[in-house]
């Protein structure tokens, strides 16, 4: 499947690419996923390892769609989208992490715009939903800037350096287009 990409074909040095994460990307989506800042930051437990991104990866539901995101060839972010099962088939979860070295850089904002480009224009979603630590400011202040708003508070909802910490539920609801029929023109 395609993924829109907000970078040019030929990127400059430096620049974000956004591509379709591969089999091959694993090794360097365990070394993101095992930075401090992303496991402190995420709801996942961290410590992953590419097998167990591989085994996560296959076993995944059919319209599932992971990204990377790369600077000079080197992957410096990652973002899955899965969509929900029937009757809630215009959903789907986000998921979103970027390398500790390279935040604050716009790596997270060029993941948001892709996944969100694919939800909205290639998968026809129109709601897109994630949870995140209620303390995790730089975070939020993305989702806000991609549309995303607070619905609700989990207070204890997960467990993080062993205290209980509560998070967010945030949502990003896109309107149905509106389709002028041809017979009531």
């Amino acid at each position: 499947m395609h993924v829109p990409t907000p970078s040019p074909a030929f990127p400059s040095p430096g620049a974000i690419r956004v591509r379709t994460c591969e089999p091959a990307d694993f090794d360097a989506i365990a070394d993101l996923m095992n930075q401090p800042g992303v496991r402190h930051g995420t709801l996942l437990s961290g410590w992953r390892t590419p097998e167990s991104l591989r085994a996560w990866y296959e076993s995944r539901p059919a319209g599932c769609i992971t990204i990377c995101a790369e600077i000079d060839g080197r992957v410096v972010g990652q973002s899955h989208l899965e969509v929900a099962k029937p009757r809630r088939s215009h959903c789907a979860s986000v998921g979103l992490g970027v390398h500790d070295a390279w935040q604050r850089r716009g790596v997270g904002s060029a993941l948001m715009v892709a996944i969100i480009a694919c939800a909205d224009q290639s998968l026809g979603l129109r709601r897109l939903e994630l949870e995140v630590f209620a303390d995790n400011e730089a975070a939020i202040a993305l989702y806000r800037k991609s549309g995303f708003v607070v619905e609700g508070r989990s207070r204890g909802a997960a467990m993080r350096d062993g205290v209980l910490a509560d998070t967010l539920h945030m949502a990003r609801y896109a309107e149905a287009p509106s389709f002028a029929s041809p017979l009531t023109s």
